[in-house]
């Protein structure tokens, strides 16, 4: 079974806040002890945590929604709510977050700092808050905030300094294991890696960079042909290519470098501009260096951003060294890997204002809905003097009446509330 996993979607709620309480406090020989209701405790938070000890996102294989716990509802003598524990989702670190609607980038995770994905909601006050001087018995309290929720795409992307990149059978895999102490797959025929594999290459003391194969390029792989369309974005955050390219006919070794070269380009533009190294693979084949000097000559003229062009075996590891320090040399000049700026900033979901709530309706009658109006209706003593008070200074505070006035409400026409009807003055 293939556990390589790299991409995956999710749905993750956090947890609503608890009301807050609506309580009078009742002792004997204390005839009015006031409110004493308490505040609700806050909802849970789902929080993305970048592990290095993961490589894969094959834990969200199967498990595609994450639900916080809510906050507890206050309660009397002034007892707060307890607060919703935090979710904790561990990922690899390189792990890139989009919002799945618009796949605008909403965090990289290769910096390996915990990412808030969705909030959980404040708790409510308990009427206690809301006595004043004038008001010393509040028979309404504040009902808890919403949990965020999000859709996400996690999409891993590898942290390598160096990518292997080169048709089925150019000899990469052979490559990384003559390279590093990694054991990839190795056979005679196409399509023996299945997912990318990771080595580290210590050239000297103090001196090493990390290796990735990426596995499955072939002609059309942009498009989804072959593997290579989902290991693609692996190549991403690599600083400096090895086109390995397997000794052949001319033609053909010209060919398949024109096919990689024209499968990146294609994939993504900014792909086909990083530094890269040629490798003419598997020169124990050959005999003598007239093939490498052609090829040298036509790569020379193709146009493309090629530092060196070296000739190879990793079947016996001639020229591997050198092509190590060659790489080596080249990352010391090279900045560090792309960091996957957040062009998506998500909007707090089922906030108190307006904007959140549906309006219908016209000609005389007005009808408002909402999470979060009927939330407040809910924890509002409307047959109170005061609940009814509190409840009208909320709706002009975030723009209720602005909305509906926009829509044509004049004076004497009814507002609509759920259960309720009001009629506006």
């Amino acid at each position: 079974m293939n556990n390589f996993y790299d991409r995956s979607t999710i749905t993750v709620t956090a947890g609503n806040g608890g009301d807050g309480a609506v309580s009078f406090h009742r002792e004997k020989y204390v005839p009015a002890g006031g409110p004493d209701g308490g505040d609700g405790g806050a909802g849970g938070s789902v929080i993305l945590f970048p592990d290095t000890n993961l490589s894969t996102l094959v834990d969200f294989r199967y498990k595609r929604v994450y639900n916080a716990p809510k906050g507890e509802n206050g309660s009397g003598r002034q007892k707060t709510g307890r607060d919703g524990a935090d979710l904790t989702l561990r990922v690899p670190v390189g792990t890139v977050v989009k919002d799945r609607a618009t796949g605008g980038v909403i965090r990289d995770l290769s910096d390996g700092l915990p990412f808030v994905l969705a909030r959980g909601g404040r708790g409510g006050r308990g009427n206690k808050k809301f006595a004043t001087a004038t008001r010393q018995a509040p028979r309404f309290a504040k009902p808890g905030g919403f949990g965020q929720s999000r859709e996400v795409v996690l999409e891993l992307k590898l942290l390598a300094d160096v990518g292997l990149v080169g048709l089925p059978n150019a000899g990469k895999s052979t490559l990384l294991a003559a390279s590093t102490r990694a054991n990839p797959k190795i056979a005679d025929y196409p399509f023996t890696t299945l997912h990318p594999n990771l080595g580290v290459a210590n050239i000297a003391d103090g001196v090493s960079f990390v290796l990735a194969d990426i596995p499955g390029l072939i002609e059309k792989a942009s498009e989804g042909a072959g593997l290579g369309h989902g290991f693609l974005r692996h190549i991403e955050r690599c600083r400096l290519l090895i086109h390995v390219v397997a000794a052949d006919e001319l033609e053909t070794v010209i060919a398949n470098f024109n096919t990689i070269n024209s499968e990146l380009a294609n994939y993504d533009p900014e792909l086909a501009k990083k530094p890269m190294l040629v490798a003419l693979n598997k020169a124990d084949l050959l005999d003598g260096n007239d093939l490498f000097d052609a090829f040298s000559e036509y790569v020379k003229t193709s146009g493309v951003a090629v530092t060196n062009i070296m000739l190879i075996s990793g079947a016996t590891g001639q020229g591997v060294r050198e092509l190590l320090l060659t790489a080596a040399a080249k990352l010391a000049e090279i900045p560090s890997a792309p960091y996957f700026e957040a062009d998506f900033v998500p909007e707090d979901a089922f906030s108190e204002t307006a904007d959140e709530l549906t309006y219908s309706g016209a000609d005389g009658e007005y009808t408002v809905t909402g999470a979060w109006l009927d939330r407040l209706l809910d924890r509002v003593n409307l047959d109170d003097t005061e609940g009814r008070a509190y409840f009208d200074a909320t709706l002009r505070r975030v723009g209720v009446y602005d909305k509906l006035i926009e829509k044509g409400l004049q004076p004497g026409d009814t507002i609509v509330f759920y259960n309720w009807q009001f009629i506006y003055r």
